[in-house]
């Protein structure tokens, strides 16, 4: 029998990683029921985790303390989902009139594609009629996946809190485990990896609060401007979506821009309205959330939208909001393993030198590497002229 190589060895542990890999996502497909509250919980924890600590300042055992931080997080949530729901059935009590008005908007818009490109209004809304019936052939489809997604909801009003309680319970018991699970690792390095996790969490959660509140503001101004009805319920809303990273903002802006087009005299107030969503977005990415999270949640941008895509596949609208703090969470975890480094290396963001204009030069440098064809940067102007 001929000794294994090196490339043997080598490929063997590869085909052993990408199985692993496989079968780690299709356990976390499979137990998703349990994950999802128990991440959504873990990180309710963390952010309640001050909370319970200054309570506990006023004498009050751990228990009654951890069960007072849950309950203030469900008031607080509570009241948020009630002023929605209030001020949709407020919005819903003016149906008919919104109803008459998105009719005139239809037949106008009807009329002038007619116009535009000369088909009947009978053959588009012939068309129309065909796509609401195959929409209708699927409605079964479409109410066993609507109950089935009420019913996850109605659970984890239940399961997250009970989750949440008992994390922030037995934190200190949670903590010895990680060193007993652990146990060859030096504890110091133990518990500086907790201590990043920790922090890593605690700045995204909260710079996400604070983010949110002064977007919903800023929402808020430019709507009262524009003389939007229900600003502060459309504003709030739009801000709310950003637990959807990137796409929030914009998927916030249609439904008051169509609500502008139903009760305002022009179109221009529903572009006002999406033009300032826009402003509102660039800011926050640019500006607002830069300086408030700042880099203790480092994560490029490629690397946050393939989380987000792998996150919408895995656990559909809950893994769009858990992509990002479990992305993170595993990045602090990638740079603590001298074997997984390369990979927390490519989650986090460039360093300045990275996007110079001779930056190969530089990465080949500090490589200590001969410059090829490729990695050439493009001669200045004035050399191409000489």
């Amino acid at each position: 029998m001929m000794p294994e190589t090196s490339k043997d060895l080598y490929s063997r542990e590869l085909a052993y990683s990408l199985l692993s890999l496989v079968l780690i996502i299709a356990l976390l497909y499979t137990l998703q029921s349990v994950l999802i509250p128990l991440l959504f919980a873990i990180l309710f924890a963390i952010s309640l985790y001050p909370v319970a600590r200054y309570l506990e300042k006023f004498r009050l055992s751990r228990v009654v303390s951890s069960l007072l931080a849950v309950f203030l997080a469900v008031i607080l949530l509570g009241t948020l989902i009630w002023f929605i729901v209030h001020q949709v059935m407020i919005i819903g009590s003016d149906g008919a009139a919104l109803q008459a008005r998105f009719m005139a908007i239809l037949d106008t818009i009807l009329q002038w594609i007619s116009n535009r490109f000369g088909i009947e209004q009978s053959q588009i809304t012939q068309k129309v009629k065909e796509m609401l019936n195959e929409g209708l052939s699927n409605a079964g489809t479409y109410l066993s996946a609507a109950f089935g997604s009420v019913g996850g909801i109605l659970a984890g009003t239940v399961i997250v809190p009970l989750f949440t309680f008992f994390l922030l319970y037995y934190r200190d018991f949670f903590r010895e485990f990680f060193f007993h699970a652990f146990i060859s690792t030096p504890k110091e390095k133990v518990q500086d990896v907790l201590d990043k996790i920790y922090d890593v969490v605690q700045s995204y959660l909260l710079g996400l609060v604070t983010v949110m509140g002064i977007v919903a503001v800023l929402n808020t101004a430019g709507l009262l401007v524009l003389g939007i009805q229900y600003a502060w319920f459309f504003g709030t809303l739009a801000s709310l979506l950003m637990l959807l990273p990137y796409i929030g903002i914009a998927i916030g802006s249609i439904l008051p821009a169509v609500f502008a087009l139903a009760t305002k005299d022009s179109a221009w107030y529903a572009v006002g309205v999406v033009g300032w969503f826009q402003v509102v977005q660039f800011l926050e990415g640019n500006l607002i959330t830069p300086n408030i999270v700042g880099g203790k949640v480092s994560i490029n941008p490629l690397m946050a939208v393939i989380s987000l895509l792998l996150g919408g596949m895995l656990f559909g609208l809950a893994g769009l909001i858990l992509a990002l703090p479990v992305t993170a969470v595993l990045k602090v975890f990638f740079d603590a393993v001298p074997s997984m480094m390369p990979f927390g290396f490519v989650i986090g963001e460039p360093e300045n030198y990275h996007l110079k204009r001779f930056s190969g030069k530089i990465i080949l440098k500090r490589w200590k590497l001969k410059e090829t064809s490729l990695s050439k940067s493009p001669p200045d102007e004035g050399e191409t002229k000489a």
